[in-house]
């Protein structure tokens, strides 16, 4: 959680307990824990407000969508599928007999 170790996070708990009292600490966490669950329902209202929004066609967005990072690697990921599925053959191209000719489209060139 945030790069934070076991370690680190003892000694967080102890310094909090020198710095503020171990009488002061319970009503401390609770509150920031209220913090905590005021904030996450806060991004889940303007998640669900920006959803209704944009209508129906966004009903699937998360906010981890609008990263740039997150964002630009799905569209690189989706490009080299379509990439792929292009170079992948369709069926419908076979293998020439032995003297037959390629077709060829008079009005194409």
């Amino acid at each position: 959680m945030f790069g934070v170790g076991l370690t680190e996070m003892a000694v967080i708990a102890v310094v909090a307990v020198l710095v503020f009292g171990p009488d002061r600490l319970p009503d401390l966490a609770r509150q920031a824990g209220r913090m905590a669950r005021q904030l996450r329902n806060l991004a889940n209202s303007a998640r669900d407000d920006l959803r209704n929004e944009l209508g129906p066609e966004y009903a699937d967005l998360e906010l981890r969508d609008l990263d740039p990072r997150t964002l630009v690697r799905k569209h690189i990921l989706e490009a080299m599928d379509e990439e792929e599925d292009e170079a992948r053959p369709t069926g419908k191209s076979r293998a020439l007999a032995a003297n037959e000719l390629p077709p060829y489209d008079s009005e194409a060139t």
